[in-house]
């Protein structure tokens, strides 16, 4: 695309954007900003990356309005929008183009129940197995050696990655996306304890549903419920080795980073931001907007809307932040303290003498 073209593509969805400099150069592809080259383009969201500006070989840098380009290179244009991390995106899916998992139509070794209802062109991978009674909707795309058990229903435009496996009676939405290794509706673990120290396998009975435009990560692992449903609402993001147990509801638009672990029966709300390794204990529930930084431990329920938590166990930021400060200033009040009882023994020889 020509710059001009770019501008075009972009003001249909953000308004203004203003061009600095030549708008008919041809852009061939997105680069960062400290490797970019002659035709590529990048963007810079964060004030720390403006340093990268002035050195930049891109051809075209998305920047926000207050940008500062006086020491831009020549030969470099810009083009200044509101949001320039969005307007890159919308760049990057534009050069993307179309990851090829399957190819179109049923592969000779793929297994496909006759009772299964396939949409229009959906796709399903070599050696891909799909059980009896499921439904996938139109566009959707199976990939090799995935395994589908009995009674599935998945929506319209799913990517389902290779390697994917995806339990009997589990929901699926439409657009939504299962990255490799993904393990969809395997037991929960609940075990109840005998007296003789054994454990009797509690029945795992109900379902997952995932909602519509949900991404899953590689080798996340989401379990079915005892009872009911483990529900992922719709526009929830989940990364790579997340654990979500029986029972949980993960609220819409929820973001969820790596090697966090849910136990069963949390509730999170809408539009949390859940850090890596974070641990949640069981039953317990977050408000909507919570921030939960990485590697915390949530202990308890915190019911008020938009609150920041970090630590183990998690608290409000701003109580966890003081009990930090204090915690680094233990040194120094013990070396006080040390100095204190030496005295007070001086005073009382200097008493007793």
């Amino acid at each position: 695309m020509k710059i001009t073209e770019i501008k075009a593509f972009l003001g249909r969805c953000f308004e203004p954007v203003e061009l600095i400099g030549a708008g008919d150069i041809e852009i061939t592809g997105p680069a960062k900003i400290e490797e970019a080259t002659a035709g590529q383009v990048s963007f810079v969201a964060n004030e720390k990356y403006y340093r990268h500006i002035a050195g930049t070989g891109a051809s075209l840098v998305v920047v926000s309005p207050k940008a500062p380009l006086d020491d831009a290179p020549a030969g470099t244009s810009f083009l200044k929008v509101a949001d320039p991390y969005t307007a890159f995106v919308f760049i990057l899916q534009h050069f993307a183009g179309t990851r090829r998992i399957a190819a179109p139509g049923f592969a000779a070794t793929a297994s496909i129940a006759a009772s299964a209802r396939l949409g229009r062109n959906v796709s399903v991978g070599e050696h891909a197995v799909i059980g009896e009674s499921c439904v996938i909707g139109d566009d959707t795309v199976i990939g090799p050696n995935t395994v589908i058990m009995d009674g599935v229903s998945i929506g319209s435009e799913c990517t389902i990655y290779p390697l994917v496996t995806i339990y009997d009676g589990t929901s699926i939405g439409d657009r939504v996306i299962i990255h490799s290794g993904a393990v969809i509706g395997a037991d929960g673990f609940g075990f109840a304890p005998q007296k003789n120290g054994s454990y009797m396998k509690i029945p795992q009975m109900g379902t997952v549903e995932i909602g519509d435009d949900v991404e899953i990560g590689a080798n996340t692992t989401i379990d079915r419920a005892t009872m009911g449903a483990t529900v992922i609402e719709k526009g929830a993001k989940i990364d790579n080795l997340v654990q979500i147990a029986h029972n949980c509801r993960i609220g819409g638009d929820t973001v969820i980073a790596s090697q966090a672990g849910i136990s069963g029966s949390v509730k999170i709300g809408r539009q949390c931001l859940i850090g890596g390794q974070a641990g949640f204990a069981g039953h317990l529930e977050l408000a909507d907007r919570t921030s939960v930084a990485a590697k915390a431990g949530i202990s308890k329920s915190f019911l008020e809307p938009g609150l920041a938590i970090r630590g183990v166990p998690a608290q409000p930021m701003r109580d966890q932040l003081r009990q930090e400060a204090q915690v680094r200033g233990l040194g120094e009040m013990k070396s006080q303290l040390e100095a204190l009882e030496k005295r007070l023994q001086e005073l009382q020889k200097r008493l007793a003498g």
